[in-house]
């Protein structure tokens, strides 16, 4: 599955968790999802836990945060 297939599972709607990136119009966030894998959970444990995912959807929150990581520079707000 390409990459721009895999993005196509990630959903953005009002309705769904505040607007919060998701899968498959799922109320799961992408954000849960990457939250999980860093908690040290596999692809099999998430998957084992939550029946509505698929491998692709895991897929899809990784290569939407390595998208959303692709900035020319970070710069500090002071406040």
């Amino acid at each position: 599955m390409t990459t721009e297939a895999l993005l196509e599972r990630i959903t953005i709607d009002p309705e769904i968790c505040h607007g919060k990136p998701c899968i498959r119009h799922l109320r799961y966030p992408v954000e849960v999802i990457l939250e999980l894998m860093s908690s040290g959970m596999t692809m099999d444990d998430i998957l084992a836990d939550y029946d509505d995912l698929e491998y692709e959807d895991i897929l899809a929150a990784l290569a939407f945060a390595s998208r959303l990581s692709q900035v020319k520079r970070l710069q500090a707000v002071v406040a």
